[in-house]
């Protein structure tokens, strides 16, 4: 017995992927009489990956194209999607001038399979210590409602947060910072400069301060909605576990923040 099925996503969301996706397709240089499969058929596929985090094969077989194909879709979806994600200076801007109070930063650890790549140190490249699994790091910077902004390129799951950061977003952030634009974080980015509230680690020569205490509650209150923008990020099941190349989780976080940015209000 057949039946129609429906693909969870936004009538936005369907309208601006197929629309980028199509634009992709027309550029010079595609040969669109040799294309296995419709922008539709692309369109939904890349959808119900992200979506359901569905085996490609499957994908493959539900639109009649070939495997190789399927993939080649794929990664050409993410791409032309992850391409509206906005620039960090733009998001900064943004933030400074509708007059937020300050950001959150977080990192987050997208889930991977057994990667064989070693460090020249000798350890596993995309193994966390701290969570203790294969992945890749991912920086996320949200408003102060826990909203996702922008999230960075990947990096290795052994990175630390702070080396990340530092790679990453901070040489960016100082100039807000002093502008008065604070950014919140969590401990494990204690020292990374001016503008960069953490709290205090507790020393050994005895407990905290009453004045620290409440300094972090304060801070810790504060940032406490960073966690749902990690939540509305997990909305796309494809960041629960990656099985495509990891150094490709950069370009599908910032295709689940571009859809998710789309999805705001709809719902």
């Amino acid at each position: 017995m057949s039946h129609r099925a429906s693909l969870d996503v936004s009538a936005p969301v369907l309208r601006a992927v197929t629309g980028w996706i199509a634009r992709r397709r027309r550029r010079p240089g595609a040969r669109p009489r040799q294309r296995a499969g419709t922008v539709h058929t692309q369109v939904v596929s890349v959808l119900r990956w992200l979506r359901h985090r569905l085996d490609v094969r499957l994908l493959a077989c539900d639109a009649a194209i070939n495997i190789a194909t399927a993939y080649r879709y794929l990664h050409k979806g993410l791409d032309a999607i992850a391409a509206q994600a906005p620039d960090l200076h733009d998001v900064l801007d943004r933030a400074h001038a509708a007059g937020l109070a300050f950001r959150c930063l977080d990192g987050t650890l997208v889930p991977t399979d057994r990667v064989a790549a070693r460090a020249d140190a000798g350890h596993n490249l995309w193994y966390s210590g701290k969570h203790r699994t294969f992945g890749g790091n991912v920086q996320v910077l949200a408003d102060p409602g826990g909203f996702p902004l922008w999230v960075s390129a990947v990096r290795p799951g052994c990175t630390h947060d702070m080396r990340a950061a530092r790679e990453l977003v901070l040489p960016a952030l100082y100039p807000y910072a002093a502008r008065g634009l604070p950014v919140l974080t969590d401990k494990g980015y204690t020292g990374a400069g001016v503008g960069v509230h953490a709290p205090i680690r507790r020393q050994p020569d005895g407990p905290l301060h009453t004045d620290n205490r409440c300094y972090n509650d304060l801070i810790t209150a504060l940032r406490a909605p960073t966690e749902r923008g990690h939540a509305l990020l997990g909305r796309w099941r494809a960041l629960d576990r990656v099985t495509v190349c990891p150094q490709r989780i950069g370009a599908i976080a910032a295709a689940a923040l571009v859809l998710t940015s789309l999805d705001r209000g709809s719902r």
